[in-house]
């Protein structure tokens, strides 16, 4: 058979050749003998049983409905035609009929059959994307990554999109968050001024626009490589949570099919934005609620007021630049996560000392003034008594009392002093009370062993205050590391005294910076030290094996590095208007 097909139409498309051939070859032999049979349209032969030199009016034909509209018909030549009867013609016209009347009813069930086909598969792929697009862009709460996830969908996905970007609503209006692809963010900052733009977030759909040069909306605004659009709302219930803009430099790039891909993953991409602002807005109100703690508690003793936040920011910049170290530490990179969990248990790291009494937190020296005073009526009244000389007396022991590390001589003193004791009227003065003796005969601090232990206490008291805070699983480490962060290598610290490895390297670094914090800020008991010298103590803590020697010495060799990134600290928190009343500390 001669399948030749016209230009304007393709027969396979409304059915297949094989089986016109089959309709056609059951109706042949219902034809008088040397019949020719055709399939004709727009009254041109397209599909025949033999060549043809026949025109379409000497045939007998009858019309073949199509969905398309295209002008079909089936048409026979029958060389005696003229000596056919009335009857005769009007059997073969009605074999016509109905073989036409055969064909047009496959077309259309195959038409139909192909439309539920087509729209099976375009459901399959819109679950496809709907399911693949749940996944990516819900895989993580932070803002960045649930945008990258969409980027990155748009850039792999079958879009013809060359350059695109994500608009999102800060204080000062929309902005770009991300962009991708070669175009310039100034031409794209441009498209927010347009009326286009206004009316895509006002309307919630998404548009097409074929050639941005003809669409007065965007009023000469985009320039350059953009010369079609497609541009549509990221919606979560009423809001608009952002706008994905994608762009072409070839006009008509985008058709229905690419509007109603970016449809579907606008869609998710809301619902993931919402979730990461809100579950934002719930961490900043944590950050707030965090900080104001552990403000309270510096603030219980003015001289370590922003040790907390001091040690938090330290202790990240610390981090970051262990992870940028390929020598000692090529094996470690800490997440942004994990920064965030140093940074929180910096700012949480004394949460503890709630629970210490005021007098032993804020203890300068080793006994009150008051009791000092009380002691020097005892000396005096004790000199008058025996004709005894007892200023000097009174000198050296609050120099003792004021010292932290008094030597032997004045230990001796002391003890001399506790065994002094005499009458007046009738009554046995005691010249040191054995708890006054035992404050004073410290040997190293102002601490008796008992306020020591107190102190102490504070690792564990934290851990019991935070355990009862449901804190994110990107935080599951945190207890651990407050916990452990007065632990030494050489197990000599508390409050588990555990030693090497076993301390996590999150509590090594806070040591660390706990402790040239605390050295290098002036205290009730001591005047700031020196950078240099707090350098050095550092430095003699690793050699005798309390700190982690590799830590301290990155430390030290960094110092001037890691005290700048502290004031630089930017764990890109977003910004959104839904919570922007509520203070940013500059944390992610």
């Amino acid at each position: 058979m001669n399948a030749g097909l016209n230009p304007e139409i393709n027969l396979k498309r409304i059915i297949k050749p094989k089986k016109l051939k089959s309709f056609l070859q059951k109706a042949l032999p219902l034809l008088p003998e040397d019949s020719v049979l055709c399939v004709y349209c727009d009254e041109f032969p397209i599909f025949c049983d033999e060549p043809v030199s026949h025109s379409f009016a000497e045939t007998i034909h009858s019309p073949i409905k199509t969905p398309t509209g295209a002008n079909l018909h089936l048409g026979t030549f029958i060389h005696n035609r003229a000596e056919l009867s009335g009857p005769q013609q009007n059997h073969i016209r009605s074999i016509l009929e109905f073989t036409a009347f055969s064909i047009s009813n496959y077309i259309e069930s195959e038409t139909a059959r192909r439309l539920i086909g087509e729209e099976t598969l375009s459901k399959y792929r819109e679950l496809a994307l709907l399911h693949r697009s749940i996944v990516e862009l819900n895989n993580s709460l932070r803002l960045k990554d649930v945008i990258t996830a969409l980027t990155n969908e748009c850039k792999t996905s079958a879009l013809p999109a060359e350059m695109g970007a994500v608009f999102l609503p800060e204080e000062e209006g929309f902005t770009i968050f991300e962009s991708f692809g070669n175009v310039s963010t100034d031409e794209l900052k441009n498209l927010v001024e347009c009326a286009l733009f206004k009316d895509i977030i006002s309307s919630l759909r998404g548009e097409i626009i074929n050639d941005v040069s003809k669409d007065k909306r965007c009023q000469g605004k985009l320039y350059g490589k953009i010369r079609s659009m497609l541009i549509m709302p990221i919606p979560s219930p009423n809001v608009c949570e952002g706008v994905l803009v994608l762009t072409s430099p070839e006009t008509n790039a985008f058709n229905a099919a690419n509007l109603k891909h970016v449809g579907t993953l606008s869609s998710v991409a809301g619902i993931s934005i919402s979730n990461a602002y809100n579950f934002e807005s719930i961490r900043v109100l944590m950050d707030a609620l965090l900080k104001a703690l552990a403000e309270a508690i510096d603030a219980r003793d003015p001289f370590t007021a922003g040790h907390s936040e001091r040690v938090a920011y330290l202790g990240v910049s610390f981090a970051r630049q262990i992870s940028q170290d390929n020598e000692k530490f090529q094996d470690i990179n800490f997440t942004d996560e994990q920064l965030r969990e140093i940074f929180y248990s910096g700012i949480l790291h004394d949460i503890g000392k709630i629970g210490i009494k005021e007098e032993v937190l804020t203890k300068k020296t080793r006994l009150p003034k008051s009791m000092i005073d009380v002691i020097g009526m005892r000396l005096k009244l004790f000199g008058i008594h025996h004709m005894h000389a007892w200023e000097d007396d009174y000198k050296r022991l609050k120099r003792i009392n004021s010292s932290l590390s008094p030597n032997k001589e004045d230990l001796d003193f002391v003890d001399s002093m506790s065994f002094i004791n005499f009458k007046v009227n009738g009554s046995t003065i005691h010249m040191l009370q054995p708890e006054e003796r035992e404050c004073l005969t410290v040997q190293q601090g102002n601490l008796t062993d008992e306020e020591r232990m107190e102190i102490e206490r504070h690792p564990a008291e934290s851990k019991r205050i935070l355990e009862h805070i449901p804190f994110q699983d990107d935080l599951s480490q945190l207890l651990t590391i407050i916990g452990q962060h007065h632990e030494r290598m050489d197990g000599s610290g508390y409050p588990e005294g555990i030693t090497g490895e076993r301390i996590l390297i999150q509590s090594r670094i806070l040591s660390i910076v706990d402790i040239y914090d605390a050295i290098t800020q002036e205290r009730h008991y001591k005047p700031a030290t020196p950078k240099e010298r707090a350098l050095k103590i550092l430095d003699l803590e690793a050699g005798e094996g309390k700190l982690d020697r590799d830590l301290v010495d990155l430390f030290i060799n960094n110092i001037s590095e890691i005290e700048a990134g502290a004031e630089s600290i930017d764990l890109d928190r977003p910004v959104s208007t839904r919570f922007c009343k509520i203070p940013n500390y500059n944390m992610n």
